[in-house]
């Protein structure tokens, strides 16, 4: 089964039509599962609301599967910091992909953030999208 984790910066590029977000709407179309954090619905309100697009983000997560972990993720939180810093939400993002697979390159990361697609690249996932 071909899954992808799907970060917000993604999503957002696909939803507002930034450069990149054609392809990737595509590109994802081909995965029979796409999961994420729930991390990523609060990230899309967000952005749908500073918009001015308010409650049309829900289309755009239908097809998610949520990682919702059942204990702390310290040591994927400590695995990922080890290979870069990032911002919390990205970290939370990257970690919660660990949490979900044994090995990373048996998950493809979707992300359109340089730094995050760096540590990801370290971490041995799969990458589709090169970063902006």
């Amino acid at each position: 089964m071909s899954v992808a984790y799907v970060d917000t910066s993604a999503l957002v590029a696909i939803a507002f039509d930034e450069p990149g977000g054609e392809g990737l709407a595509t590109e994802l179309g081909g995965y029979e599962r796409l999961v994420s954090s729930n991390l990523l619905e609060a990230e899309m309100l967000a952005t749908f609301l500073r918009e001015g697009r308010g409650d049309e983000f829900q289309e755009y997560l239908s097809r998610f599967t949520w990682i919702l972990p059942n204990r702390p993720l310290r040591a994927e939180l400590r695995q990922v910091g080890r290979h870069g810093y990032l911002k919390g939400a990205d970290l939370w993002h990257l970690a919660c992909a660990l949490f979900l697979v044994r090995k990373p390159g048996d998950l493809t990361f979707v992300t359109l953030d340089v730094n995050q697609h760096g540590v990801a690249k370290k971490l041995g996932f799969s990458l589709t999208a090169m970063p902006r």
